[in-house]
Parts: C-alpha cells; structure tokens; sequence
C-alpha cells in the first residue's frame, strides 16, 4: 500500500495547527476582558467585577494550559516533517519565532503566576498591572506568529541564494504586504471569539437566575463589544480581500469560483466547483456584486483560475465553500449584535430567553468561523508552501515515508482526541460551577495552599462533584 508522505504531512500539520488555533484566539481576547474586569474593580471596588476576573481568570487558566499542551509538538514538525523548508527558511522563520519567545513567553512567564494565583497576595496594582502584562504578551505573541505566517502568503525582504532565503530588508520581511490585515483581521476575530464566549456564558447564567448583578454587567460589556467589531470586522475583511486579489489572486479566483478572467462578475451564494471540467456545476450568484467588493467598482475585472496552470491551483471547493462558512457566520454575529441593540432599546436585553438560548447557542460559532478562515487562508496558498517560491514539495523532509507520517498522524489525534476530552470536561465542570458566593469570594486564596501548576488556579479538581446548587 503507497501511502504519500506530503499529503499525510499536510494533513497532519492541517490537524495540529487547526486544534491549537481554536485556544489562543480565545485566550487573547479573554486576557484582555480579565484586564478590564481587574481594573474596572480597582477603580470601583465593586466586588462584582472582581467575581467576574475571578471566574473567567478560571477559565483563562484552563484553556490557556490547553493552548501550551497543544502547541508545543507545533514546532518538532517543522523539522520531522519539513525539514528543507525548515533549511530554507531559517534565516527568517528562526530569529522571528525566537523573537516570540523572548518577548512574549518570557513577559507572559514573569507575570502570569501573579494573575493566577496572586490575588489576595499581592497589592490590588500589581495583580491589574500582571492581568494588564499577560494580555499584552498574548498579542505579542500573535504579532510574531502571525508576521512568520503573512511572510509564507506575501513574502519580501528576502533573495533565495542556493536554496537558501536570506533577509535583505528585516523591517521588510516583518512587516510584509499582508501582514497589517492578517494581524488586524485575527485581533478583531480575537475580540470577537472572546466576546461571544462571555455573552454566551453570561446568558446561560441568567437562564438559570444565578449572580444576575455580575451577569447582567458581562452580558452588556460584550454587547457594546460585538456591536462596534463585528461590522468592523467586515470592513477589515473587505480591505484584506483587496490585499489578497493584488498578491494571490488565484486564491481570490478561488474562493469566488470564478475560473476565467473577466469583468461584471458575479457573486456566487452557491456553486459546486468541478477542477476537472474548470466549471461552475449549479451555480446561483448576483450579477456584477463580486467586482463591485472587490474592484469597488461594478465592472471591475477579476483574474480567473484558469490563469495559473493545474498543478498551481489551490483545491477550489474547499476554498469556496469554507469561505461562505466564514462570511455566513460573520454575518449571523452582526445580526445578533443589531438584535441586541434593539433588545436593550426596548429594555428587553435581559428577559428575552429567546435571543438569552440564541447567544449560549453561539457559543461555538466563532471558533468554526476561524477554523474556517485558517482553512481559506492555508489551503487558498496550496500548492505554494512560499508563495510562488517554494511548494510544499520543495519542502517536506526527502527521507521522510508514508508510514511514518501517518504514525505520527495517528499519535497526534489520539493524544490530542485525550487532552479536548479532559480539557472540554474540566472546563464544563469549572463553568456550571460559576462563580463563587460573595461570602466565599472574600477570602478565597488569602489561606489556601500555594498552588504548583496553572490548571489548580482552576479551584475545581477532577474528583470533586460539581456544586449541585449551582448546577
């Protein structure tokens, strides 16, 4: 049996990357409402913003050791699995994900033992400027990882002397042609993931009457929030596009299902894309609407797949489709945002249990969202690993096998199948739990113990039963 070592690698570097991306875009926008919380009851002394820091930086600890668990096997396979890539790379890609470290793990590592587990310990300023630090050290970190990243869609600063990419120009490199949107689009995502989360969460709560003062006040918070960012994420997303159709415009080509360069192009709802044929099977649009987003103007014209040869084009049905994934969720949320806004004119925001299950049922969508945005972005480059410098065949380890990609494909799932369980199970157990009552809340860790690891911040052990008076 021939088992291709690139496509199983692909699929595995697609799975790992997929699984972890779903924690940090939470976990930054989430550091920075804790952020908030600490010093909004700094200024207040209102100790419900404080039982809202406690109970969400619970949540933080969690899934942020999630986050670490998951994306540390990240980098190993640069090197297993891509090592000519790794080779080439390297004068980049090496000091870039060395700049990540220094500046943001070492800054989160400094600091978030004082969040997690310095309340009661330290001043009131030190705890808000440690909450303040660790959120500030999560975009730190996406700016390195998300600069490396735009540099593989839209490289510069860079010569390829021998197989080998060399920096002419760091400030160049850095901040490549994409790389201010990509940023700008994943922040907001960011936000927005958060926000949803929250507001979900907080809605959940109110369902069941429980801490309705701290609720009501997160509930609003995030509505304000989703209100102003998630139109504002479609204008970024609008400016991103018009990035996208100048530096890649077979991936664009793609994800509207447009196989010949023309003009008055349309915008296709729906299409099933036959590679083989070059065609369109089925296909329902609105005439002139996509060289109108993309041109801004209604007889703009669009390149076509067909201007790059078969074995360059991206797979352009998992591009379309996750695309309108994407964009179809995206346009749920701003609805639901505008409900909200009406809702709380008509002082309804909180007794309406309708739009109350609609947000706890919204919990999940912006992680699919992203997920599917990675997959347009990453699978829109295919076949190019560099953007028309270097494919992913130019990249994967020669002496790699088929078999031994998919064992370690198979480790993979099942190690990480077993860290979502426990994970997924932990969290559950640290949400219906909820925040602690007020006479609780007082004291809590002024006299406990001094914990040894992040997921004890949690305060809530795999053996304990869940409060049923909170459930």
């Amino acid at each position: 049996m021939e088992l291709d070592p690139l496509v199983l690698s692909r699929i595995q570097f697609a799975f790992v990357v997929s699984f972890h991306a779903i924690f940090p875009v939470f976990t930054i926008g989430l550091a920075s409402y804790i952020a908030l919380l600490q010093g909004l009851f700094f200024k207040t002394q209102n100790p419900a913003w404080d039982r809202l820091a406690l109970f969400w930086t619970k949540v933080f600890a969690v899934v942020f050791g999630m986050g670490v668990v998951s994306g540390v096997v990240m980098s190993f396979q640069f090197g297993t699995n891509w090592s000519n890539f790794s080779l080439a790379a390297s004068n980049f890609i090496g000091p870039v994900l060395s700049y990540e470290v220094v500046t943001a793990f070492f800054l989160e590592a400094a600091f978030l033992g004082i969040l997690l587990f310095g309340r009661g310990k330290v001043p009131q300023g030190i705890h808000l400027m440690a909450a303040t630090i660790v959120a500030i050290g999560t975009f730190i970190s996406a700016f390195w990882i998300l600069s490396a990243n735009s540099w593989m869609h839209t490289p510069a600063g860079v010569e390829l002397i021998d197989n080998r990419f060399h920096v002419t120009s760091w400030r160049e490199a850095i901040f490549n042609p994409s790389f201010p949107y990509r940023f700008s689009h994943m922040a907001i995502a960011s936000f927005i993931t958060g926000g949803f989360v929250v507001a979900g969460v907080s809605s959940w709560f109110l369902l069941r009457g429980r801490d309705p003062e701290a609720n009501r006040r997160a509930l609003s918070m995030c509505l304000w929030l989703l209100l102003f960012l998630t139109p504002l994420q479609a204008v970024v997303g609008d400016f991103h596009g018009v990035n996208t159709l100048e530096y890649q415009p077979t991936k664009v080509a793609a994800i509207e299902g447009h196989w010949e360069t023309a003009t008055n192009v349309p915008l296709l709802l729906f299409a099933l894309p036959d590679q083989e044929a070059q065609e369109n099977r089925f296909a329902v649009g609105i005439p002139n609407l996509a060289s109108l987003i993309l041109t801004h103007s209604i007889d703009g014209e669009i390149p076509g797949i067909s201007e790059a040869p078969p074995e360059e084009q991206p797979p352009v049905m998992i591009v379309f489709w996750a695309f309108r994934v994407m964009v179809g969720i995206g346009l749920l949320m701003i609805a639901t945002a505008f409900t909200g806004l009406i809702l709380r004119r008509k002082g309804r925001i909180y007794e309406s249990r309708l739009f109350l299950k609609t947000l706890v049922g919204m919990i999940s969508l912006p992680f699919i969202a992203v997920l599917a945005g990675w997959i347009v972005t990453e699978s829109g480059r295919a076949p190019w690993l560099v953007y028309g410098i270097m494919s992913h065949a130019d990249g994967i380890t020669p002496s790699l096998t088929g078999w031994m990609a998919l064992f370690t494909l198979i480790g993979y799932v099942l190690v990480y199948a077993v860290i979502f369980y426990a994970g997924v199970y932990y969290l559950t157990r640290v949400v219906r739990n909820g925040m602690l009552p007020e006479h609780e809340h007082a004291s809590v860790d002024r006299d406990a113990d001094r914990p040894k690891r992040p997921l004890s911040a949690a305060h809530t052990p795999f053996d304990d039963d869940v409060d049923p008076v909170r459930s």
